[in-house]
């Protein structure tokens, strides 16, 4: 995983591979660190993501939450079709700004 952030824009964090059940722990305590040190303004960059179960899908919610409850946003980017096809089916497209 990857961050990096411009003054003028929001932290970019880029989850690589899975995020499932055996690192969904440890994804969203790296989340909701870096969006605490940035001001709650996180892009998610999921082009390097390949497969996200529930596990996963709970880190995105649990962080978009915490963003929205400090005045921030958690919008989520480039995700490849396979992904998208699950937040669609999960309807967190109705939740979620993705960006292409």
């Amino acid at each position: 995983m990857t961050s990096s952030a411009t003054p003028a824009s929001p932290v970019v964090y880029k989850p690589v591979g899975r995020l499932d059940g055996t690192n969904a722990a440890a994804v969203e305590k790296e989340l909701l660190a870096l969006m605490a040190d940035s001001g709650y303004a996180v892009r998610i960059d999921l082009a390097a993501l390949d497969y996200v179960s529930s596990a996963g899908l709970r880190v995105l919610l649990v962080g978009a939450k915490t963003a929205k409850a400090k005045g921030g946003k958690l919008v989520l980017a480039s995700p490849q079709p396979s992904i998208l096809e699950v937040l669609k089916i999960s309807g967190f497209d109705k939740i979620f700004e993705i960006q292409s």
